[in-house]
């Protein structure tokens, strides 16, 4: 890794590097995938929720020409964290350390083109999480109030909510956490769960008195339930239906506990107070912005953050899993619109000034494995890692594309990823392109010129062109399983027009006719190529290059090491992605050199599916 540029608040900020992209056309989006929680490395059903779908669309976004923001980073504040790193034997610092590195790695793998890809633990996210917290309690939205703390009574430190258990009061679901019941989706405290009990070691929490800071969520029923009704249409239904529920059970929330692991709490009497931090989930959400004024800081343009966040044609989707809905579509459009000015109390927008709500909540449901709930604790996990290890990345985002997660729980059986990546990554795609260009290649060295065209021709050769209208649809709404099943659809006509055609079949009666046809493949080919490239960038540059393009054709992400004035120099992902791609039909060249290519995609045995499932078993023990 190479060296980047350090921080410095006073001067050197326009020295940086500046990063990619930095061109700002008329729309602008900032595609926001949650921030995983650094307490360990990423497994497959993790990212099938927040991290691949949102590269498919920021990669299709950048390429029809928007100008694109995609931010995120590890979110390492918490008391998870600091029970992991007693586990470990190591300091919360340490810990967040190990697992940021770590998570890096696994994004980068899955070939995710961050702008920047940062972390909750820097200076600069400090400062930005105080100054939002101190808008909010300037415009009179956080308020102290003595309520009652969990405390584990074998080590004396607060438990977090989530990990307390017990029995919901309201609809008795017997597996409620302390903040919110995923039976019910109503909001807790963990002083309402019956029979309360620590997840960590079972033991019963004892309750105290203590003072804290807390989020006047009731202050925002009405704005945050006219919003939500103007996405009616917009948003996925299961998204706004779910959001629209829990509205009239809104209640303050906690934002400030007993503990020295987190942001300090910027007030007199307070900031300086080991013992009591702004909590993680205020902080991680307030991540979008810092990671975004972070970016704009290290491109060398300190306010280009603005044009995302507050110009009126910026667009914004979040995307993450269904059990953080709550916290993107109500608790942090709370918090932009007190920071704004505009909950029940008024105000006045902080010094940042007012900022966009959410254009959209892009939510997946959940992957389970083999029929089970994914759990790293009960060795039902893969782990980004292994799985890059033994198979294609691009052969994990087809499926997770074709068979993820998108509007409804799925389950991921190596079975059926297998027969994916057999019969449709290799058998049809990969087998369209090997033969279209080893036939042209071997026959005549080069894209042959075409002579006229038929009727036929000309009708697949719309058709392709006219794929790119109705898969960017899909793809702009967020439908990756539409827009991948379409897409696939133009290959196997593709296929269809070769085979139908033959052109080995006349290569000595009708030489002409035959280059005609290849042509026409090969341009179906290339067409193919572009329409996969959100969802399979690394085999689509293969493509790109085997029909002779030069330079890059679609960014790939890279990992920097970079400096903060007095911290810890630390990894971040980002990544040139102006690039060839371009979200159209271009005509191929004839004359372009080729040459025989090698296989696209990898094909895998049918043994696979055992050895990982026997692989399975051994690790539950």
């Amino acid at each position: 890794m190479t060296p980047w540029c350090a921080v410095k608040r006073s001067r050197a900020l326009l020295a940086a590097p500046r990063l990619v992209g930095m061109s700002l056309p008329s729309r602008h989006i900032l595609a926001a995938p949650a921030w995983p929680y650094a307490n360990g490395p990423r497994h497959i059903g993790h990212v099938s929720g927040f991290a691949l779908p949102c590269d498919m669309f920021s990669r299709y976004q950048r390429m029809a020409g928007s100008q694109v923001l995609m931010v995120s980073g590890t979110d390492e504040h918490g008391t998870p964290i600091q029970v992991q790193a007693d586990t470990e034997n190591l300091g919360p610092r340490e810990l967040a350390d190990r697992y940021n590195r770590v998570i890096a790695d696994d994004l980068f793998g899955l070939d995710m083109s961050y702008d920047l890809f940062t972390r909750t633990t820097t200076r600069n996210h400090y400062a930005v999480v105080q100054e939002i917290f101190t808008g909010l309690y300037r415009n009179g939205y956080i308020f102290p109030r003595v309520t009652k703390g969990a405390i584990s009574p074998s080590t004396g430190r607060t438990l977090p909510d989530r990990y307390i258990e017990g029995t919901c009061p309201i609809c008795g679901y017997d597996s409620a956490r302390g903040d919110q019941c995923d039976n019910c989706g109503n909001q807790l405290d963990p002083v309402d769960l019956i029979n309360p009990r620590s997840k960590i070691n079972g033991e019963t929490p004892v309750f105290v008195d203590t003072e804290q800071f807390f989020l006047d969520l009731p202050a925002f029923t009405e704005v945050l339930g006219t919003w939500l009704q103007s996405k009616s249409g917009q948003w996925r239904p299961n998204v706004l239906k779910f959001s629209l529920n829990l509205l009239g059970d809104l209640q303050p929330r906690a934002i400030t506990r007993d503990l020295d692991w987190g942001v300090p709490v910027p007030l007199d009497g307070w900031r300086d107070r080991p013992d009591k931090r702004i909590y993680v989930w205020f902080d991680a959400v307030i991540g979008y912005l810092s990671a975004s004024i972070e970016w704009a800081r290290r491109s060398g343009d300190p306010d280009a953050w603005r044009a995302y966040w507050q110009s009126g044609d910026a667009e914004s989707y979040y995307f993450m899993g269904k059990d953080n809905i709550v916290f993107h579509s109500e608790i942090w459009p709370a918090m932009l619109l007190g920071y704004s000015g505009k909950g029940a109390r008024n105000g006045a927008p902080g010094s940042l000034g007012e900022l966009n709500l959410p254009s959209e909540v892009v939510s997946s449901e959940f992957l389970t494995m083999e029929g089970r709930k994914f759990s790293s604790s009960r060795a039902v996990v893969i782990y980004v890692r292994d799985f890059l290890a033994r198979y294609d990345v691009d052969a994990l985002r087809y499926y997770v594309a074709v068979a993820g997660p998108e509007n409804q729980d799925t389950d991921f059986t190596w079975s059926e990823f297998v027969r994916r990546n057999n019969d449709e990554l290799v058998a049809t795609w990969g087998n369209l392109v090997n033969r279209s260009v080893s036939f042209a290649a071997k026959n005549i060295g080069a894209i042959p010129e075409p002579g006229q065209l038929t009727d036929v021709d000309q009708q697949i050769l719309e058709h392709s062109r006219a794929a790119f209208g109705v898969i960017g649809g899909e793809l702009g709404r967020s439908r990756f399983k539409a827009a991948i099943t379409e897409t696939m659809r133009t290959v196997a006509e593709a296929n269809k027009y070769m085979s139908d055609q033959a052109p080995w079949k006349i290569r000595e009666s009708d030489p002409d006719r035959m280059r005609t046809v290849l042509y026409v493949v090969l341009q179906l080919v290339d067409d193919a190529k572009t329409l996969l490239t959100p969802f399979l960038p690394r085999s689509s540059e293969k493509v790109y290059r085997m029909l002779g393009g030069s330079g890059a054709w679609s960014g790939m992400p890279e990992i920097r090491q970079v400096d903060e004035d007095d911290a810890p120099s630390y990894p971040v992902i980002t990544g040139d992605y102006g690039t060839a791609a371009r979200w159209e039909s271009r005509p191929i060249v004839a004359g372009t050199p080729l040459a025989v290519p090698t296989p696209l995609f990898t094909k895998l045995d049918p043994s696979v599916v055992d050895e990982e499932l026997a692989r399975l078993e051994e690790e539950q023990g």
